[in-house]
C-alpha cells in the first residue's frame, strides 16, 4: 500500500514541474526570440516482484526448501527525464526600428541521428566577458554607442569584437554587413549549431551557453539565412497548445491526488478499524 503512495506522489511531482514549465512558457509568450521549453516524461524502471515460497522435495520425508516464484512486474512512478528548448523559428514581426534585427532561417541541414535541423544565433558577450548566444534581436545602443541587447549584453561581430556605431542611423544588409555613412563598420556575428538541443544550455534572459564555441555561420556552405533589419523574431510559444497542455496537466494532477486520498483512507481503515476488538 505504501508503494502506491510513492507512485501517486511521483505523478503529482511530475505534473507540478510540468505546470511550472508551461507557466514559464506562457509568461514569455511575448518575449522576443524566446524558445519554448518542452519536457519528456518517462516511467521509472519496472521492478520484477518475486515471492518466497516453500517447495516440497518428494524424497519421502516431505522436506521443504525455500524457493522464489515470480509475481510479475510493477511500475513505481514517473519523472521528467529532461527539459529542452524547442528551437523552431518564431514569427517575424515588423517594428521599423533600425536597431531591431531578425534572423530568418533559410535552408538548414538536418542532423541524421536526431532528425532535427540546426539553428542560428546572434553572438553576444555577457557581463563576465564570455560569449553567449541569443535569438532576441531587440537591440539598442548604449551611452558609448555600442550595440547591445535589451539586457545590456554587447552584440559581437564575426570576429567576436564589440560593435560601436556613431548613431542609430545605420543599415544592415541581408548578410549581416553593417553600413554607416556608406562605409562598412562590421558584420553581425552569427553562430551555427548543428545540434542545438545537445550543445546549448538555457541561462535565462534569452541567453544560451555552450561548452565549446559554436562555428561561424558564414563559414558553413550548406547553411542559408538572411538578417532583416526593422524586424524582430517573436516567441515560438503556441499559446493555444500551451493552455491545452496545462488543462491536461491539471487533470492528471487531480487524478493522482484522488488516488493518494484513496490510499490514505484505506490506510486509515487498516490502522483504526481492521482488527479492532470489541
Amino acid at each position: 500500500m505504501l508503494r502506491g503512495f510513492y507512485t501517486a506522489a511521483s505523478g503529482m511531482l511530475t505534473q507540478q514541474r510540468r505546470t511550472e514549465m508551461l507557466t514559464n512558457n506562457m509568461a514569455n509568450a511575448n518575449t522576443p526570440g524566446y524558445k519554448a521549453d518542452q519536457s519528456s516524461v518517462r516511467s521509472f524502471p519496472e521492478m520484477l516482484l518475486n515471492r518466497i515460497a516453500d517447495e516440497t522435495i518428494p524424497n519421502g520425508n516431505e522436506k521443504k526448501v525455500p524457493s522464489f516464484a515470480q509475481v510479475g512486474s510493477l511500475n513505481t512512478g514517473v519523472y521528467i527525464q529532461e527539459t529542452n528548448p524547442l528551437f523552431k523559428q518564431g514569427d517575424i514581426k515588423q517594428t521599423d526600428l533600425k536597431t531591431d534585427l531578425a534572423l530568418v532561417h533559410g535552408e538548414m541541414p538536418i542532423d541524421e541521428e536526431t532528425g532535427v535541423a540546426g539553428a542560428l544565433f546572434f553572438t553576444v558577450q555577457n557581463g563576465n566577458g564570455d560569449v553567449r548566444y541569443t535569438r532576441n534581436g531587440n537591440f539598442t545602443l548604449d551611452g558609448e554607442g555600442y550595440l547591445t541587447t535589451s539586457g545590456g549584453y554587447y552584440v559581437l561581430d564575426e570576429n567576436n569584437e564589440r560593435i560601436q556605431l556613431d548613431n542609430d542611423q545605420f543599415t544592415v544588409s541581408d548578410n549581416g554587413v553593417i553600413l554607416q555613412d556608406a562605409a562598412q563598420v562590421a558584420q553581425i556575428g552569427i553562430a551555427y549549431s548543428n545540434d542545438p538541443a545537445g550543445q546549448l544550455v538555457k541561462e535565462g534572459d534569452g541567453l544560451f551557453s555552450a561548452d565549446a564555441e559554436l562555428t561561424n555561420a558564414y563559414d558553413e556552405d550548406d547553411v542559408f539565412f538572411t538578417i532583416k533589419q526593422g524586424y524582430i523574431e517573436s516567441s515560438n510559444v503556441d499559446a493555444a497548445q500551451t493552455m491545452t497542455e496545462m488543462l491536461s496537466v491539471y487533470r492528471s494532477f487531480e487524478a493522482n491526488q484522488k488516488v493518494l486520498q484513496a490510499y490514505d483512507q484505506s490506510l486509515n481503515k487498516t490502522v483504526n478499524e481492521v482488527g479492532k476488538i470489541g
